[in-house]
């Protein structure tokens, strides 16, 4: 399928889908007049893709997990270092969250003054 089609099936524009192939995370194939074409699985991994952005991940950590990802939820087969990945990036997650709640409490401290 051309990347209109993969954009109007998963819903991504064109050039998201452009961005994800720049950053490694789709590998089209390229036509005899140079356009890309996508597999039938093409629409999986960009639900992967989005799922995975979703839950915060960067395009570099998507990148080195991807190839371990199965469905659409996604699911993970826990390939070498995948595990060690996400217990990292869920720690960053964590540490961001308790910044955040400390940055609330202090702006929730300076509106009980006013």
């Amino acid at each position: 399928m051309l990347i209109g089609e993969l954009a109007r099936i998963s819903g991504v524009d064109a050039r998201l889908l452009r961005y994800y192939e720049a950053r490694g995370l789709l590998e089209p194939r390229r036509g005899a007049n140079g356009y890309r074409e996508y597999d039938e699985n093409a629409v999986v991994v960009v639900r992967q893709i989005r799922a995975l952005l979703d839950a915060g991940l960067s395009t570099g950590v998507i990148r080195a997990v991807l190839p371990c990802v199965r469905g659409e939820l996604p699911e993970f087969d826990w390939c070498v270092d995948v595990r060690e990945i996400m217990d990292r990036e869920l720690a960053i997650a964590e540490q961001r969250i308790a910044e955040l709640q400390r940055s609330r409490s202090a702006l929730a401290g300076f509106l009980e003054k006013s």
